[in-house]
């Protein structure tokens, strides 16, 4: 019985061993050099009811870059042609510069103040065709202003129970989505005289909510080049007063946005799938080119 014992702890020694020695040889040093690729051109495009179009115009930069307030500035193409259609008029865009309190400036392109007569705002219901040369590159897009049909009906807030903070507090809509389909939402929301914000998810479609009348929570937008604190980020508080720019936007401006936020949420996570960002952009360029209906409503929180 003792040599059958001894011949046991034997065997299992040696199991562990060769076991040792298997993980041991499966180790590989990798190395490798990251590809350095061609800088792309990025579109950021948008138009609005009662608005005129706005596009701006960067390069991509490298993975590992350091990024600067100088390696911004630098990627903002400039001296691009950029033509908007409205399938009646097309308008050439003109660059203008916003100066910025760092001391840098911000380019973009829109109507040509000194040539109004093919100037045009965005109208819910009609599409628009984008055309733009820039770097001996054409891109195009299209997209739509939809009706405004879903809405928030009204604005309230109440106090978040699960939070020993008394000054936080959750803000409550109430929507109206039509029957049929098909609608998609983007929102905003501004905290007093603040910048519009994107909600850490911010586009909807309504394949569980169609043609229902239902409340839902809308959460703070949130400054992604900032650390968010993922406990109290969707809070308001007493005394702010909240503007919530509810805007129905078309699938193809859903998909990048919805794409977008997907890749971002996902940064990080070792276990999570590569996502492609979807765009309705046509050429060798990376953003969009999307048509807003907006909606506004204010709230102010008592104190």
């Amino acid at each position: 019985m003792k040599k059958t014992h001894l011949g046991i702890r034997l065997m299992q020694s040696t199991i562990v061993f060769l076991s040792v020695l298997l993980l041991i040889s499966c180790e590989k040093n990798i190395s490798f050099t990251p590809e350095i690729t061609t800088p792309s051109i990025v579109v950021d495009g948008n138009i609005e009811n009662g608005m005129p179009p706005r596009v701006i115009l960067t390069t991509s930069l490298n993975y590992f870059s350091k990024i600067t307030p100088e390696e911004l500035t630098g990627s903002f193409v400039r001296g691009a042609s950029i033509e908007i259609s409205n399938g009646t008029r097309t308008h050439r865009l003109k660059e203008y510069a916003q100066p910025l309190p760092s001391g840098a400036s911000l380019y973009y392109y829109s109507i040509d103040s000194s040539n109004l007569a093919t100037a045009f705002v965005g109208e819910q219901g009609k599409s628009y065709r984008m055309k733009i040369v820039a770097d001996g590159t054409e891109i195009t897009a299209e997209t739509t202003i939809p009706i405004l049909s879903k809405t928030i009906d009204s604005l309230w807030w109440k106090k978040v129970d699960s939070n020993k903070d008394t000054t936080l507090v959750s803000l409550m809509s109430r929507v109206t989505d039509p029957p049929g389909f098909g609608n998609y939402i983007r929102y905003f929301t501004r905290v007093n005289n603040g910048f519009f914000l994107p909600g850490l998810a911010s586009v909807y479609d309504d394949q569980i909510v169609d043609g229902t009348t239902y409340d839902i929570q809308v959460d703070k937008g949130v400054d992604r080049n900032t650390t968010i604190d993922l406990e109290d980020y969707a809070f308001f508080s007493r005394g702010d007063t909240v503007t919530v720019k509810f805007c129905n936007i078309d699938k193809a401006t859903f998909d990048f946005w919805r794409t977008v936020e997907f890749s971002y949420q996902s940064i990080g996570n070792p276990f999570s799938s590569p996502t492609k960002v979807t765009s309705n952009l046509k050429g060798r360029a990376l953003g969009y080119f999307g048509g807003y209906a907006v909606q506004y409503l204010t709230l102010e929180i008592p104190r």
